[in-house]
């Protein structure tokens, strides 16, 4: 009989990813806006009449490394929007923080494939996913 353990790995905090905290400390420092200017700025375009997405205390619990929710494509829409950086940047640095995903892209940047612990893995086994992508992209 196949038994499945269904419980979740201990995570350790020394193991945490920061990816999307990091990302907005930097875009905000390299902009000179401050967090309550970046909430205000968090706007859907697809739902402009939502309003700002974000709260200055919901970016600050993120930029202290307090638990937050995982964002929705509205809300990672928004983050890029007041970011002012492409929206895979943002989607990439939440697979990060929030799931351990790292992003892997072609060389002409067309094909995306998200790879848990792709930056864990040996640089042998990073060529093959790799190479994987690549011929994907050809198809």
């Amino acid at each position: 009989m196949l038994m499945i353990d269904e419980t979740p790995p201990p995570t350790d905090s020394s193991e945490e990813r920061t990816d999307l905290a990091d990302l907005v400390r930097d875009r905000t420092a390299e902009l000179g806006i401050s967090v309550r200017a970046l909430a205000a700025a968090c706007i859907d375009a697809k739902e402009p009449e939502a309003g700002p997405l974000w709260t200055r205390s919901t970016l600050g619990n993120l930029l202290a490394g307090e638990r937050v929710k995982p964002p929705r494509i509205p809300e990672l829409r928004a983050l890029a929007a007041g970011l002012r950086v492409p929206l895979h940047r943002v989607q990439d640095a939440a697979a990060a923080q929030f799931f351990g995903m790292d992003s892997v892209y072609s060389r002409d940047r067309k094909v995306r494939a998200t790879v848990p612990g792709f930056n864990d893995l040996s640089p042998e086994d990073q060529r093959k996913v790799l190479e994987l992508v690549e011929r994907f992209q050809r198809g």
